[in-house]
């Protein structure tokens, strides 16, 4: 040790109220640790200060689940102190959890650690799963002891825990403390001694022995905030830890225990506003990784929309259902996340996708995937209702799970084990239930499922499902269902539209649909095509639909995730991962064809509007363009082509074209295309090549609207199909536009905007 202890106090305090700054002073030496944190040394966005937020009796540091610990090191071990903590040992600290993970390998997710379970030395006090804590030791003899929280007895997420483990060898007991209670205790051999685990740092946030993901992140890593972490080199009292968990509140709280707001720990989007890759009027997650969002839902004046979150890192695990609300479907909230794995028999072992409706009372309900890989087959649809009132939760923060599943996949009911992705309705008549699926030799399939009480379901068959030997890219199973009515064509016939989202071994992963009837006596879907389209003509890039009617307006909008096209490496420096594309609106065309276009609301992030112009040539334009620069754009665009064959518009290009996208229409074959061959000159971005699609104009000028935000890319072609890419430039200077062509064209129209954050 560096400095013998004293015989009462701690023999290592981290009280962490610095406040500011990137080191943790250890009290009794005096040494100064150093808090590893990504954006210390950012890639992408402004190096930034650690998280320090309010504690229980000072400040209290954050951390952020993966990339935040601190080690402290030991030059050299001092047998007296060694000595003394080897019979005895006691931790105290303060903890307030943001998530919980999955407990990969049976490892906690450590507070504070110095141990080789291996070896059976050291100690560990950490986290698992739902909650549950540990205090763990090695013996000499070669043997491990744990000790573990009761049932009743977890740390709660978004709440302060004082937290006191106990290693008394001398006396031949172990304990545990909560707030000052003694919850748990086990009995040792009386004389017992812990095993030194020489020549290993101790650990504060983060595990000596981690696992890894995708060879970047370290997994069994605290998430939340610490205060006051004291080591003690003998056992500590009940009436000492009861005392020292008083004289917090005394000091600090007047007597009673220390709340938290949601504000004072949730994950702070702050460091990513200024990240030159992330977009800012896109809707995304405070920090880290999501997917799809899903169960759009207007209730009270206000839009819900949730979606796929890992509250730990930036990486695919352990999943949540994250949750916003907007009174206007493009400036969102971030809420508490509204759906959690719990220590239950319904889903402890993921939230997955799923949708939103309305009951019987006209209140909103969550309908999702239930992970249990402890049931056959682990998927199943499950329910959760708000406990909404307009004093007590207007904001729909509170979801109560109904405790047993609602529909329980049989065999010979789909492809049994792939069952998820419950897209729910209601109508005068009941409520309905579609189900991603797929048949065992025939492909993908969306089941059907009715309701007359919104809990008891009656399976109803195949409500659709394609010929996969004529499309083998729909692959042997649907996930994402989504059914909305697009009213009446021409000729008065009552039409819908169905996407689908194909996965599994040769499927084309992208965003399919048709237009049809729907037969609501069998429940059963009738395209009126057997081919299926696309909404959009780019690549993964706008997947994982939902889709609601907005009933203020009546249109039928679709929500999408936008996947970041990134490598793991990538994604652990700049701390998030994918975000939610655009709302479209989507309805039926007098020609009988789809229509898309965004939202009118995004009208109201305009800012400068940045040119305005008619009928010009392309070189006229240029010359007006060379002032218009930027990377948060909107651009309305119109171009006939005269002589050229192919032409479009180069964004995020750098002077000297160096860096640069083209998207383009290929008049010849007819197809919307985006070269990304230019786009950027850093080595580990995976963003190149060509996309694009079929887009039949019949004649009509070349129509773009389009978003540019940092790196997404949507450009939406004459109301018919859209395309979504990203864009990842090296170079600062990249954020110049450029029309362009093959031989002579007119822009009959452009106009540009810069756009503004909605953070």
């Amino acid at each position: 040790m560096n400095q013998r202890p004293d015989n009462r106090g701690p023999m290592m305090y981290w009280p962490f109220n610095e406040g500011a700054g990137a080191s943790a002073l250890e009290y009794v030496s005096q040494v100064r640790d150093e808090i590893q944190y990504v954006f210390k040394q950012a890639k992408f966005t402004e190096p930034c200060d650690l998280l320090w937020r309010k504690g229980v009796v000072g400040s209290g540091l954050s951390f952020d689940g993966y990339s935040t610990y601190i080690s402290h090191s030991f030059q050299e071990e001092d047998p007296a102190g060694t000595s003394q903590y080897r019979s005895a040992i006691s931790i105290g600290v303060w903890v307030a959890p943001r998530s919980y993970e999955v407990g990969d390998d049976g490892k906690l997710s450590a507070i504070v650690n110095r141990h080789n379970k291996e070896q059976r030395q050291g100690y560990l006090l950490g986290m698992y799963r739902h909650g549950s804590w540990s205090f763990q030791v090695g013996l000499e003899g070669g043997e491990w002891k744990e000790i573990w929280s009761p049932d009743g007895h977890e740390l709660p997420k978004n709440e302060w825990s004082y937290v006191n483990a106990v290693f008394d060898g001398n006396q031949g007991e172990m304990k545990l403390f909560l707030n000052g209670r003694k919850i748990a205790s086990t009995g040792l051999p009386r004389g017992s001694r812990l095993t030194e685990a020489t020549g290993t740092d101790l650990l504060i946030g983060k595990n000596n022995h981690s696992s890894q993901l995708a060879k970047v992140f370290s997994l069994h890593m605290f998430s939340g905030i610490m205060e006051e972490l004291k080591i003690y080199p003998r056992a500590l009292s009940e009436d000492e830890v009861a005392a020292s968990y008083q004289l917090a509140l005394d000091i600090a709280c007047g007597g009673v225990h220390p709340t938290l707001t949601y504000d004072q720990i949730k994950l702070d989007r702050t460091p990513l506003l200024a990240d030159r890759h992330r977009p800012q009027y896109h809707v995304s997650p405070p920090a880290h990784w999501m997917n799809e969002p899903h169960a759009p839902i207007y209730f009270d004046g206000q839009y819900h929309l949730f979606y796929q979150h890992n509250p730990h890192g930036p990486f695919f695990h352990q999943i949540h259902w994250g949750h916003w609300v907007s009174e206007d479907l493009v400036h969102w909230r971030d809420l508490p996340v509204a759906l959690a794995p719990e220590k239950d028999e319904l889903a402890p072992d993921g939230i997955w996708s799923g949708s939103a409706t309305y009951d019987a009372d006209g209140l909103p309900v969550l309908f999702f995937t239930a992970g249990n890989d402890s049931a056959s087959p682990n998927q199943s649809v499950a329910l959760a209702r708000s406990t909404y009132s307009r004093d007590k939760d207007p904001d729909l923060v509170h979801w109560v799970k109904h405790p047993e599943p609602l529909i329980v996949q049989k065999k010979g009911i789909g492809l049994f084990g792939d069952f998820r992705d419950p897209f729910v309705w209601k109508d005068d008549d009941g409520w309905y239930a579609l189900v991603g699926s797929g048949i065992e030799g025939e492909g993908g399939a969306a089941l059907a499922f009715s309701s007359q009480d919104m809990l008891n379901w009656t399976y109803k068959g195949p409500f659709f499902k394609a010929d996969i030997e004529k499309f083998p890219y729909l692959g042997p199973i649907w996930e994402l269902p989504v059914f909305l009515p697009l009213g009446c064509d021409k000729q008065g016939v009552n039409k819908h539209l169905l996407l689908v989202s194909p996965v599994g071994e040769g499927a084309d992963v992208e965003v399919f649909y048709w237009i049809g009837q729907l037969d609501k006596q069998n429940l059963t879907f009738i395209p009126d095509q057997e081919e299926p389209q696309l909404i959009d003509v780019g690549d993964f890039h706008f997947t994982g639909p939902s889709g609601m009617v907005d009933p203020k307006t009546g249109r039928k909008i679709v929500f999408t995730i936008a996947q970041g096209d990134r490598t793991s490496e990538l994604e652990y420096q700049s701390g998030w991962a994918h975000n939610g594309g655009l709302p479209i609106s989507v309805y039926l065309r007098e020609d009988g064809r789809l229509g898309i276009e965004p939202i009118q609301e995004l009208q109201s992030l305009r800012g400068e509007k940045r040119l305005s112009l008619r009928d010009k040539s392309l070189s006229e334009v240029n010359v007006l363009l060379q002032d218009v620069q930027g990377d948060m754009l909107e651009i309305r665009l119109e171009m006939e082509p005269g002589s050229a064959k192919q032409f479009g518009i180069k964004i995020r290009r750098t002077p000297d074209g160096e860096e640069e996208t083209l998207l383009y229409y290929d008049l010849n074959q007819s197809m919307l295309l985006v070269d990304r061959s230019k786009t950027t000159l850093h080595p580990g971005e995976k963003c190149g090549g060509t996309q694009g699609g079929n887009l039949e104009l019949h004649g009509e000028n070349l129509k773009l609207h389009m978003y540019l935000d940092r790196s997404m890319v949507e450009a939406y072609a004459n109301g018919l199909k859209s395309l979504t890419t990203r864009v990842y430039p090296s170079r600062r200077d990249a954020l110049g536009i450029q029309i362009w062509g093959d031989g002579s064209l007119t822009v009959k129209s452009m106009q540009v905007w810069d756009l503004q954050s909605i953070w």
